[in-house]
């Protein structure tokens, strides 16, 4: 290895292009991540992620998605809310939305750190790399943890002695080998209380998910109708969910972010259901633009909404909900069928 390019500059640089922290391991070796995996999707825990099947085996190693890997320089960008995302549960007349999902889409801004990172890396080196930031079959959780960063708490995700529950992850892997940090070891002890949280009983039992019941599951990757006891738990989610993450006591570590662009733009900044009812397809683009939430589309969201409008206690609602049970939608039509339910109670 190149003296002038070390794992103590890998750190050095990644900190100066906007990284958090770096930590560095050796894919190669095995792993239980790959058996757990794989007992996840024989369950039918991934439910409509069908792309979790179809990639089954290339996601279990990484060296089953790419032979030349040698090490893995796991990134993190701290995104840590500036104020506890437990709060926005009680505002019930008020959309919920993910702190990850506030402002715009994260895996533009870490995949531009990551490629400057990684060109540089292969100048130096001269030794092939590659980026990923989770949208390809790799798990970047347990290499986070075989590195050092963190660990996968009870609720699958990973927590870090540093930044607690928020972190986004990105990883580079590169054909040639490094001195590794020392992997980090579970801090979860005897706590349960992502378990204890977990609105819809999802967290099944320690470490274990079954993301059909999930509220990030359900209100982003699930198409289609949902369960009236489901939509009955689901409070005012309407985008992904943060429980599990901020009750956390590790997060009592976390710094808030400085990022600009991690800090929350008005639209979904906890706005009032009614207003984002409104919204039709062109305002629905305009308003979400480079927002992750703009992948979900515009039915998917507006089943939330009305998801999240049943579980208000409004009755004054009914009325704007009426607008939808004809709509093209079963999704749709399912979602104002419970919240007019709900609400005529």
């Amino acid at each position: 290895m190149k003296a002038d390019f070390s794992k103590s500059l890998i750190k050095t640089r990644a900190k100066d292009i906007g990284f958090d922290c770096a930590y560095i391991c050796d894919v190669r070796d095995e792993w239980d991540a790959g058996f757990r995996l794989k007992e996840f999707v024989e369950n039918n825990f991934h439910g409509q992620m069908e792309w979790m099947q179809t990639t089954l085996e290339r996601r279990s190693h990484p060296n089953n998605m790419w032979d030349g890997a040698v090490s893995a320089i796991v990134l993190g960008t701290n995104y840590a809310p500036h104020k506890n995302p437990l709060l926005a549960n009680d505002a019930k007349e008020n959309a919920n939305i993910s702190y990850y999902a506030k402002n715009d889409d994260y895996h533009d801004l870490i995949k531009k750190r990551l490629k400057i990172l990684a060109g540089e890396i292969h100048r130096e080196l001269k030794c092939e790399v590659k980026v990923f930031v989770d949208t390809a079959p790799l798990m970047e959780k347990p290499l986070a943890q075989r590195a050092g960063m963190g660990w996968q708490g009870k609720h699958t995700n990973l927590v870090s002695r540093e930044f607690g529950s928020y972190l986004f992850l990105g990883v580079i892997l590169v054909a040639h080998e490094f001195e590794n940090d020392t992997p980090e070891i579970d801090h979860c002890g005897n706590c349960n209380s992502c378990i204890d949280i977990c609105p819809t009983g999802a967290i099944i039992a320690p470490y274990k998910l079954d993301a059909r019941k999930c509220i990030s599951y359900l209100t982003i990757e699930h198409n289609g109708a949902i369960e009236d006891e489901l939509m009955g738990k689901m409070g005012n989610h309407i985008y992904g969910c943060d429980d599990c993450l901020a009750i956390c006591p590790w997060n009592k570590f976390a710094k808030p972010t400085q990022e600009g662009a991690f800090l929350p733009r008005e639209i979904a900044d906890n706005p009032p259901l009614l207003d984002l009812l409104e919204l039709n397809e062109e305002s629905f683009r305009e308003k979400f633009r480079k927002s992750p939430i703009k992948r979900i589309g515009l039915n998917r969201f507006r089943r939330n909404i009305l998801i999240a409008i049943g579980n208000s206690n409004e009755k004054k609602y009914i009325e704007n909900v009426k607008n939808f049970l004809h709509d093209e939608d079963d999704g749709v039509i399912a979602a104002a069928r419970f919240a007019i339910s709900k609400l005529s109670q």
